[in-house]
């Protein structure tokens, strides 16, 4: 069992149960789940754009994956939570269907308990900013954006949701998306499809054919400063990312979910000159560029000055060149560990697992001081 199916340690007092109160069709993909909790005290609250982590049993054997699902109803909605999941079937008999979104369509039902833990995740709507804000999504990837739509709802912000899906076969919440857009004035919902059906086109159920463009985003977009939310499949967020660079939005103004490397997204600024590795035992202190907080990494013979806009460790490294192994982004699965040969970190999200003394998860953690990593 590798280190995501089996990230499951002493702490799992974090996990709780969750009963599921409906199962409800959304499309022809896709279900939502609608969970309570079996304590009395297991409700949680979230922000809009978290995701909770669930133990899930493989069918046929022993073992348990975890898998993150956002969490799609408002935060208002207290006391339970909703997920919204697409069947990932695979495509041919070369891979196995998705072991957990087949698992919750295919044999969870009405009253089965699931055991889940969170909320976490730090993709999150900045409640301070009074900034326009714009949601791109495709496909399931809207499920965050709707969470953080019905919270919108309830200021006075500008808000345009964009959603790209195949068609409206496939396109899940709908309904509930124009009747939160339709809540207020000043927002609003457009849907582009890019394989409308012939029933599409009579009802109206979108508002442009194709794909997501540079040219639709001028159309739509308001001239504000705004705001930008994305989350997809990562074509999408890549092509989109690049057209709102393109437009000359700020990188800062431009947050995503996505479990993947920040380098798929932007190509990043020329690493920083590598430093060599210091001579002499290990461990030995960190590598001193003018007093400056650095990061070494040993093994790779780099050192370089943090940059603390730096999401995290594990982007830090993606910056400078290099590919640690990673798999959630998230601190779950532990893939993203490595041995901390000096110097001090803090979490700014809680590992689900400890990592043992004189490790560190670089997913979800930044340096207190200048640190050496054997990486």
């Amino acid at each position: 069992m590798n280190a995501y199916t089996a990230a499951v340690s002493a702490r799992r007092s974090g996990f709780r149960e969750l009963r599921v109160g409906a199962k409800v069709r959304e499309s022809a993909t896709i279900s939502s789940f609608y969970l309570e909790p079996v304590a009395a005290d297991g409700w949680r609250p979230f922000e809009p754009g978290q995701f909770l982590v669930f133990r899930m049993p493989v069918q046929g054997s022993s073992d348990f994956v975890l898998r993150n699902y956002s969490v799609s109803c408002s935060p208002r909605q207290q006391g339970s939570y909703r997920i919204t999941v697409k069947r990932e079937a695979a495509p041919n008999g070369d891979v196995p269907d998705g072991v957990s979104s087949c698992y919750l369509h295919d044999h969870v039902e009405v009253g089965d308990v699931l055991l889940a833990e969170g909320p976490r995740g730090d993709f999150v709507l900045d409640s301070e900013s009074k900034r326009p804000v714009v949601l791109l999504s495709g496909g399931v990837g809207l499920t965050p954006l709707v969470a953080m739509l019905h919270a919108l709802a309830t200021t006075e912000r500008k808000v345009l949701f964009i959603h790209a899906c195949d068609n409206g076969d496939v396109h899940a919440l709908r309904d509930e998306v124009e009747m939160i857009a339709a809540s207020r004035p000043g927002m609003t919902a457009h849907f582009c499809y890019r394989f409308p059906t012939s029933n599409d086109r009579a009802a109206g159920r979108h508002h442009s054919e194709g794909v997501v463009t540079r040219e639709l985003l001028q159309q739509l977009l308001p001239l504000d400063d705004c705001d930008f939310y994305l989350c997809g499949p990562s074509p999408f967020m890549q092509a989109v990312h690049g057209m709102l660079r393109g437009l000359g939005v700020p990188r800062q103004r431009i947050a995503h979910e996505f479990f993947g490397p920040a380098t798929v997204l932007e190509t990043p600024a020329e690493p920083a000159p590598a430093e060599p590795a210091p001579v002499g035992p290990s461990p030995a202190p960190a590598v001193v560029m003018g007093g400056a907080m650095t990061v070494e990494f040993r093994k790779s013979g780099r050192a370089a000055v943090w940059d603390p806009t730096a999401a995290s460790l594990l982007a830090f490294a993606e910056d400078q060149g290099l590919s640690p192994d990673f798999s959630c982004r998230a601190g779950i699965c532990g893939t993203c560990k490595s041995r901390l040969v000096s110097g001090e970190v803090a979490y700014f999200e809680e590992p689900l697992d400890e990592p043992p003394h004189g490790e560190v998860l670089l997913c979800c953690s930044k340096p207190r001081g200048s640190v050496v990593l054997d990486l």
